[in-house]
């Protein structure tokens, strides 16, 4: 096994004098779908958000340790956020749309990068779209309204603008909570195949999807981490019995 895609070393996550990440130490390698698992408070959030400084928003969050992208420091004086956040995008539970044209959604980004050239940016915003299984949903109507499509293709919507950037890793927050069975099996099937081309770290809707895309699962516990197994292994036998005890309905 070669050098990890992220490595987390020691981290420890501060809000105001609460920690609410704890001595937590975890590879992700490239190419693969992690999911983490967890109740609510267990920290699964801030740890997402924490791997492209997404906290540094919050002004009294502080954080101990390291977090290596490619072996750099993401903390690092000289890594730029801007940049560090297009390798590394996220796509949060609740779908956020702009209230602009889907066309224009998925071309933001690229457009706020310095990207002008109207068929470049045509050819990339179709890439994005079928990439993120929603180019024949909307193919015939890329002028229209992003706030006409449905919660599932709105999802797949923000999933495209990521894309769009071309990140490495793709970080999701319960990117399905909201959605009808349809529209989660649709973005569950995208994820199988962006992983040939990006690392997925994902913070599952429930344990079931969790069991259907990971190739890796970990599970955290008020801010530990509890377990970390390959996939079939961390349902058929956890290690622990609070991690049973989770996967098994008992809390949780």
């Amino acid at each position: 096994m070669g050098q990890p895609k992220i490595a987390i070393i020691n981290l420890n996550f501060y809000f105001r004098d609460k920690r609410v990440i704890k001595d937590f130490n975890l590879d992700i390698n490239a190419n693969e779908i992690l999911s983490v698992l967890g109740p609510a408070n267990s920290g699964i959030t801030t740890l997402l958000r924490s791997l492209n400084r997404l906290n540094d928003l919050i002004y009294y969050a502080r954080m101990e340790g390291e977090i290596l992208l490619d072996g750099k420091s993401v903390y690092s004086g000289d890594q730029s956020v801007t940049e560090l956040r297009r390798r590394v995008g996220m796509v949060f539970d609740v779908p956020t749309p702009l209230p602009m044209s889907i066309f224009d959604n998925v071309a933001y980004g690229l457009r706020l990068g310095g990207k002008k050239k109207a068929g470049g940016v045509a050819e990339a915003v179709e890439r994005a779209l079928v990439t993120a299984a929603l180019w024949d949903d909307v193919k015939d109507r890329l002028k229209v309204s992003a706030m006409t499509l449905s919660g599932g293709q709105q999802q797949r919507l923000c999933i495209a603008r990521v894309l769009a950037l071309k990140p490495e890793v793709i970080l999701l927050d319960r990117p399905c909570s909201g959605l009808d069975p349809i529209s989660t099996a649709k973005i569950e099937e995208s994820l199988t195949q962006l992983k040939e081309t990006f690392t997925i770290v994902l913070a599952p809707h429930n344990v079931q999807q969790a069991s259907r895309v990971s190739d890796r699962v970990a599970f955290m516990l008020m801010g530990d981490l509890i377990e970390v197994e390959a996939n079939a292994g961390f349902f058929s036998n956890p290690k622990d019995k609070r991690t049973n005890d989770y996967i098994t309905g008992r809390f949780g």
